[in-house]
């Protein structure tokens, strides 16, 4: 019998991305007898016509019994006995998704997150969009630095040309644009009251890779957090630091070393952060970490109020480019998502308020929750290749026995949050934020 794979429209502003794109859709029509039934969108990245060209057809998903989309869905669309793979953002016990959350155990719908399809023994994810995010947020933020110094009317200001990212035809402009950027910081420079302009990145994975790879386009020089405060002032010259876990926290109790396992183990139960030292040297600082509650802060309000006052409402801190966006997380002043047209605000650390765009007093924060959109064709066909192996399992699988009889590859049955309306045994600790 063919087995109907439902591609859901996604319901916020903005969102162009698919989980499938058309060329994948294609190869497994070809191999495996399955049908696809795409929800009609109209601001899906891939027209409709690019679906049907290939065999899919487009319409209600009715007929699906397992539906792939991309951001959260609305609670109101689950129904009974149906799987849904979407990134749900509910492990941390989000408070804003618990709802959606209590909706699908009551309907009896299961849950397939694509944060959690990971590598059994090291956890590393295996579906993601992490790199593309790293992208789209290290040129938002440029951007950002750019209309910021616009704003304080600093000049030269080479980062002022710099359009949205979503403006750019693709990766290839987006990088074209940067390098131009570069050049003019080889040629004209950048105003030397910014010198030493240093860029710190928090985090060295997927994400933080992804920025660095937009950053290290422009003339730059690596240097470790020790030489931060010993930086000449090269107005022609970026300064860039990548922030390790032993550099960011510190054991509570001096006497003893910092070990990364025993930190993962016991976070801020006995570390804390170690990060304000370093603040007063950044010019831009890049969050790329994956943080939760059991963890430090890396830079809290309060802190930031004391960075304030310390330079006398000057820092040098200009903006901080917040890709992982947890709102008051690791940087306890993103105290709000922001969308690709309006991606900043100002954080005012004397009032403890934000203002949205680009103008006021505090530090500039881009937090856009969903910047692989702005880059969405190539974030897209990316997703989607490392998407396409698990699919033919995830559709095949019997979703009536029970759980332990259920067969899926080990990283897919890992990231099963809720099966047949119940929550697994991996997920059980969530019932405390219902």
């Amino acid at each position: 019998m063919t087995k109907k794979i439902g591609i859901r429209r996604e319901d916020k502003a903005f969102e162009l991305r698919t989980p499938i794109v058309p060329a994948d859709v294609q190869a497994l029509m070809k191999k495996f007898d399955f049908a696809f039934v795409v929800e009609p969108s109209e601001q899906r990245t891939f027209t409709e016509a690019a679906y049907t060209n290939i065999g899919a057809s487009v319409g209600s998903l009715k007929e699906c019994p397992v539906i792939f989309g991309i951001k959260e869905i609305p609670k109101e669309v689950f129904e009974p006995g149906k799987v849904y793979l979407f990134f749900a953002h509910v492990i941390k016990g989000q408070s804003y998704n618990m709802e959606m959350l209590q909706q699908m155990l009551d309907v009896g719908a299961t849950l397939i997150d694509y944060e959690r399809i990971v590598e059994v023994d090291s956890g590393r994810r295996l579906v993601f969009f992490g790199n593309w995010a790293g992208y789209a947020g290290m040129a938002e933020t440029l951007r950002g630095l750019g209309e910021r110094l616009k704003v304080q009317e600093i000049a030269p200001n080479p980062f002022a040309v710099l359009q949205s990212t979503y403006e750019y035809g693709g990766m290839d402009e987006l990088q074209a644009a940067i390098m131009a950027v570069g050049e003019r910081i080889k040629d004209e420079g950048f105003a030397s009251e910014l010198a030493p302009l240093c860029v710190g990145f928090i985090g060295y994975g997927n994400t933080s890779r992804g920025a660095q790879t937009i950053f290290d386009l422009l003339p730059h020089k690596t240097v470790s957090p020790q030489e931060l405060a010993g930086l000449p002032s090269d107005n022609h010259l970026l300064y860039k630091v990548v922030f390790r876990e032993e550099n960011t926290v510190r054991p509570k109790d001096p006497s003893t070393t910092f070990e990364l396992q025993h930190y993962y183990n016991h976070g801020k139960a006995l570390y804390e952060s170690n990060f304000f030292q370093y603040l007063s040297h950044l010019t831009v600082l890049m969050n790329c970490i994956y943080w939760t509650d059991e963890y430090p802060r890396m830079v809290t309000k309060t802190e930031l109020k004391q960075l304030w006052e310390q330079t006398g409402g000057n820092p040098r801190l200009k903006i901080v480019g917040d890709i992982s966006c947890d709102v008051e997380g690791a940087i306890e002043f993103t105290v709000d998502c922001t969308k690709p047209d309006k991606p900043t605000f100002v954080f005012d650390p004397i009032r403890g308020a934000m203002q949205l765009g680009i103008k006021g007093r505090g530090v500039v924060v881009m937090a856009v929750d969903n910047l692989p959109t702005e880059l969405p064709r190539e974030a897209s066909t990316s997703f989607s290749e490392t998407l396409r192996q698990f699919i033919p399992s995830i559709v095949k699988a019997d979703y009536t026995v029970p759980f332990e009889n259920l067969d899926l590859p080990s990283e897919v049955k890992k990231a099963v949050i809720v099966y047949q309306g119940k929550l697994t045994p991996e997920y059980e600790y969530l019932k405390k934020y219902l």
